[in-house]
């Protein structure tokens, strides 16, 4: 994929997850399993260190994230898939699996993925209005993947493809630093 960085393993377990999500007619479903572990992972920096660390086997791996996804309403390929890894020891690719999954079936429906960071959650109204201003300069449908990272003070950072446009505070403040910096 050109445009996400990831593993080949990565790669391998997303494309064979959406293989089988087309195969059993259950791409939808499979999508908010996925969406929902992102969420989890994307808020959890437990289950972040569940799924990086090796000091865990990996049979408790599988049972703490067994426990966690049937909490969840996780359950059908997903589950399986994340078991799968856990027990191949593949636990640590996840997240990049995941999105790699995202960015198959955005593919798949003609969908571009556009990568959105901000200092706040967006609220519908501004995902709404970004989503359109993006679908306009892209020419098609844009799906967000968002994230918050509060380091940025303000704006946004948006990957759209190959373009990177970023906004932030904190990368206006690095300019006048770097600026301020040569004029002394």
């Amino acid at each position: 994929m050109a445009d996400i960085q990831t593993s080949g393993v990565a790669h391998r377990y997303a494309s064979a997850l959406f293989d089988l999500a087309i195969e059993e007619n259950a791409l939808d479903s499979v999508e908010a399993g996925v969406n929902t572990l992102l969420a989890m992972l994307d808020e959890s920096a437990d289950l972040r260190r569940l799924v990086a660390s090796p000091i865990f086997s990996a049979e408790e791996q599988a049972r703490a994230l067994s426990a966690v996804m049937e909490k969840a309403g996780v359950t059908g390929l997903v589950a399986n898939f994340m078991k799968l890894a856990a027990k191949n020891r593949r636990l640590f690719a996840t997240p990049d699996m995941l999105k790699v999954f995202n960015h198959l079936l955005a593919k798949h429906r003609g969908e571009t993925i556009a990568v959105v960071t901000s200092a706040e959650p967006l609220s519908d109204a501004q995902a709404e209005a970004l989503r359109n201003v993006l679908a306009e300069k892209a020419g098609g449908t844009v799906k967000l993947e968002t994230h918050v990272d509060p380091s940025l003070i303000g704006g946004l950072i948006v990957r759209l493809g190959s373009q990177m446009i970023d906004t932030s505070v904190r990368t206006r403040l690095a300019g006048l630093r770097t600026a301020m910096k040569e004029a002394a």
